[in-house]
């Protein structure tokens, strides 16, 4: 499964949740299969959407939103990989992390990440997380619809095919703009303001 596969199956069923996505071609096919304002996407931020999404959650304890969801990459995972214990530790029950863990760092000429040897659910597990795998687009579809019925902190570790979809048109919306459209749709979802 490309990642652009698995974006198309993870957009169909978060209209509804607030939706932190990692830096580069993520975001970039993300806003190509669905550019809502839902999704807050993190650019030029690699490392940072899993504790963005657990601040998120966090605040959302007591508001009328059912789920934050995360989508990151094995490589911005790899970069601050703490998002694991601190999430096992502070157990937000809304924080759902989708890892497409496609073993490379796409935007580098496909180097390969820590995540061929180092099993990234695992790690979670150990940290206190609930994890769920898929690596196909039937099952990634059932343990999704599945994680976003269970208590939090879940990781849903996406096995995925190395590599970036093509024609996908570059993210160059001002990431100022973006944020503000999210918090815009967030603080009608809460019933908060500006």
């Amino acid at each position: 499964m490309k990642r652009i596969e698995a974006l198309e199956i993870l957009a169909a069923g978060t209209e509804a949740y607030p939706v932190v996505v990692t830096c580069a071609a993520s975001s970039r096919e993300l806003a190509a299969v669905a550019d809502r304002p839902n999704h807050l996407y993190l650019l030029d931020s690699m490392g940072l959407a899993g504790s963005v999404a657990t601040g998120i959650a966090l605040a959302l304890a007591d508001a009328p939103v059912e789920r934050v969801v995360t989508i990151e990459g094995d490589g911005s995972l790899l970069m601050n990989p703490n998002v694991l214990p601190t999430g096992g530790y502070l157990r937000p029950e809304k924080l759902l992390v989708v890892l497409l863990d496609n073993g490379v760092y796409g935007a580098t000429a496909n180097l390969p990440t820590h995540a061929g040897r180092v099993d990234l659910g695992d790690l979670a597990a150990a940290s206190g997380w609930r994890v769920a795998r898929a690596e196909d687009a039937d099952t990634l579809r059932a343990e999704f619809a599945k994680a976003l019925a269970l208590h939090g902190p879940v990781f849903l570790h996406v096995r995925i095919e190395a590599g970036n979809a093509t024609g996908v048109p570059k993210l160059l919306e001002d990431p100022v703009i973006l944020g503000r459209r999210f918090q815009d749709w967030l603080a009608a979802r809460t019933g908060g303001g500006r």
